[in-house]
């Protein structure tokens, strides 16, 4: 286990090395490896059997945790923009039949409600897809009749978001191949942008320039709120809240823009500015009173598409900074980024999808989570 510090300097290369004693920021940092394990798995053929298949619906069963907000984010944020309906489902609806297509996919290969998916959609005829690990009762009942993507890049369970997300595109992309071009990005590119956000966010990136390192910093000691702007930022809310639980320990919740704004006078209220002689080591409450707590802070999750119309509805909010991965230019049109005003801002590289900000986002969340587990947390 990595023993958090208080006193740890992000921008003290060898001291955040060696406080990494498991290698949590190697593994936030393969997001890249994971959708090129998944692009290249295409690229051999995995995927034939349902190319340009045109079917009635796709069924997304999964497990929960990462595989389920993957799924939820796909649907959110490339589902409108397709001409195949994808349905989010807990189980194997009653109508399905050979002119749909079946996504199961979670971290345990033994999971009942998985099996009974894959199980299910092969009796009826439909074409399946599993991604999970290549093993146990889901291989057994996908073995010879349904396709299988396992992981190839070992990573812990908690780090798995990026992999579904990557799995779930290349089958709507298979499906919806020439038809839905503009919304689904290339995975290989993709893998790509991602490595590239995860070098921007290295250890030694001085704080600065390093937007995972600025974010850690910026959550320290703080009760935080992710928010989304719109159904697909609120997904990747709900992964940035699981990350900093998983990762860090640090207890976050996570909620959609509109209702962070209608408590905006509650998180104003919910704490008071230090005054000028407090001193945490020697406040006592008993003489002194309750000590002052900061407000909640929250970070707005937003797009290139939504952050002109996100930024004045959060001016009211009494502590909220804006990440977003979208694209800007630099004065100096080196595609350096830089921090303007109280947005973080993303990669410099022309204009992207979407999917491809959000994937962009989920990797600065990750390991932003690692840098704040090994600067304490709280």
């Amino acid at each position: 286990m990595t023993a958090p510090s208080p006193l740890l300097d992000l921008d003290d290369v060898d001291g955040v090395a060696a406080a990494d004693t498991d290698g949590a920021m190697r593994a936030a940092a393969l997001g890249g490896a994971q959708v090129r394990s998944v692009a290249e798995a295409v690229a051999e053929g995995a995927l034939d059997r349902i190319r340009d298949l045109r079917p009635r619906s796709v069924v997304l069963v999964t497990s929960g945790g990462r595989a389920g907000r993957a799924a939820a984010l796909l649907a959110a944020a490339v589902g409108p923009r397709l001409g195949v309906p994808i349905l989010r489902l807990p189980s194997v609806p009653p109508w399905l039949g050979s002119l749909d297509v079946v996504v199961a996919a979670g971290d345990d290969p033994g999971d009942p409600r998985l099996v009974a998916a894959a199980d299910s959609a092969l009796r009826r005829g439909a074409e399946l897809v599993v991604a999970a690990p290549a093993e146990g009762p889901l291989q057994a009942a996908a073995a010879g009749r349904g396709t299988l993507l396992p992981p190839r890049v070992p990573v812990p369970d908690r780090h798995g978001f990026l992999r579904y997300l990557a799995v779930g595109l290349a089958v709507v992309g298979a499906l919806e191949s020439g038809r839905s071009a503009a919304a689904i990005p290339d995975l290989a590119a993709l893998a790509e942008l991602l490595d590239a956000e995860a070098a921007r966010n290295h250890p030694s990136a001085e704080v600065f320039h390093n937007p995972a390192k600025a974010l850690a910093m910026r959550m320290q000691g703080r009760r935080v709120v992710f928010a989304g702007d719109g159904p697909a930022t609120t997904v990747l809310a709900g992964h940035g809240a699981e990350m900093l639980l998983r990762t860090a320990g640090v207890v976050a919740t996570a909620a959609d823009l509109s209702d962070v704004l209608a408590s905006a006078s509650l998180l104003s209220g919910s704490g008071a500015q230090a005054s000028p002689g407090y001193d945490p080591i020697f406040h006592d409450e008993e003489l002194d009173g309750p000590a002052p707590v900061a407000p909640t802070r929250v970070l707005v999750l937003a797009t290139a598409q939504s952050r002109a119309a996100t930024a004045p509805r959060i001016a009211a909010l009494p502590d909220a900074d804006m990440v977003s991965a979208a694209e800007e230019v630099d004065e100096l049109e080196t595609g350096d980024r830089e921090m303007t005003g109280r947005t973080v801002s993303g990669p410099a590289q022309g204009e992207r999808t979407e999917t491809e900000q959000l994937a962009v986002t989920a990797v600065r969340l990750e390991m932003a989570a690692v840098y704040l587990r090994l600067i304490g947390g709280r």
